[in-house]
């Protein structure tokens, strides 16, 4: 199975603070030839140039973070996301600091700026990884696990002793369902209570009303929510920007219950290995072959 190659047609930025930085950069995507991937460049250090991938992840405090030769940018969850959702498999993302900025803590004016670029097709194709067997990861009460389907489907749960959130689930299907109506006008949230810790750890220094759900004990600060489930959405988004971290679509059906951008993270290293051995499987001469398939 095999999708086109895309990138977006023309140069566009956006700019805004770091989310955890507090420092203010200015994102450009410009369009990248089939091939190239999805790619970080520190334009304000000489252009290093930092693969999305599962490689390069470097940190996953509150957000994911990918990095090069003690160079990083941060917060790059929603961002991915928008560009997983618009089919978008290369393209430049030149980026003056150490981090995504966060605009409004949701996916949507990623979209709109890819919206604002337009997305074309490169002329070649690139396969969908389809895992054969099952797949999970599970750390105490919080789980992730696929299984074999012919697109991406995911189902999410969280469970958050608070009054404002409680028991939600999300179903999210890429073959029928909006990605912009449904997944992408939801924000990153956060508790007052944690503000100081994360701050003291130097995280959410940027952090405001203006740009993520704020709770505290007793309900939402800086209401209205865009949607009930807005918090269970918001989980969805930022599982799919960690799944462009493998490098190519994905198919199957994901079922993650209280997960979060750690277990994200080892799950997406699950399916590379998985795949690896797969394709050396597949590789291997049919004799070979045979015998490898007898101690599967």
């Amino acid at each position: 199975m095999f999708v086109q190659r895309r990138t977006i047609n023309t140069d566009v930025s956006i700019t805004g603070i770091g989310l955890h930085s507090g420092i203010y950069t200015t994102v450009e995507l410009h369009p990248a030839p089939a091939g190239s991937g999805i790619t970080f460049v520190r334009a304000d250090l000489k252009g290093l140039r930092i693969p999305a991938l599962q490689a390069s992840t470097t940190a996953l405090d509150y957000a994911t973070t990918v990095g090069k030769d003690d160079v990083q940018v941060g917060t790059v969850e929603h961002l991915l996301s928008a560009i997983m959702a618009c089919g978008i498999t290369d393209v430049d993302i030149h980026i003056d600091g150490p981090e995504v900025p966060i605009i409004d803590g949701s996916a949507l004016p990623f979209m709109h700026l890819i919206d604002a670029a337009g997305v074309r097709d490169l002329g070649s194709e690139i396969p969908v990884l389809r895992l054969r067997e099952p797949i999970e990861v599970t750390h105490g009460d919080k789980s992730i696990r696929i299984t074999p389907a012919n697109r991406l489907i995911i189902k999410y749960r969280i469970d958050f002793d608070h009054p404002s959130i409680g028991r939600q689930s999300a179903h999210f299907d890429f073959g029928h369902d909006n990605f912009l109506r449904k997944i992408a006008p939801a924000r990153t949230f956060g508790f007052m209570r944690d503000v100081e810790k994360m701050r003291a750890a130097g995280l959410a220094r940027g952090g405001s009303v203006e740009n993520a759900v704020v709770l505290d004990d007793r309900g939402v600060v800086n209401g209205p929510l865009r949607f009930r489930d807005e918090f269970v959405r918001h989980k969805v988004l930022d599982l799919i920007g960690d799944l462009a971290l493998i490098g190519r679509p994905i198919a199957g059906e994901i079922t993650a219950h209280r997960a979060g951008h750690a277990l994200h993270s080892r799950f997406v290293e699950q399916i590379l290995q998985a795949a690896a051995a797969q394709e050396a499987e597949a590789e291997a001469p049919l004799g070979q072959r045979s015998i490898q398939q007898q101690f599967a």
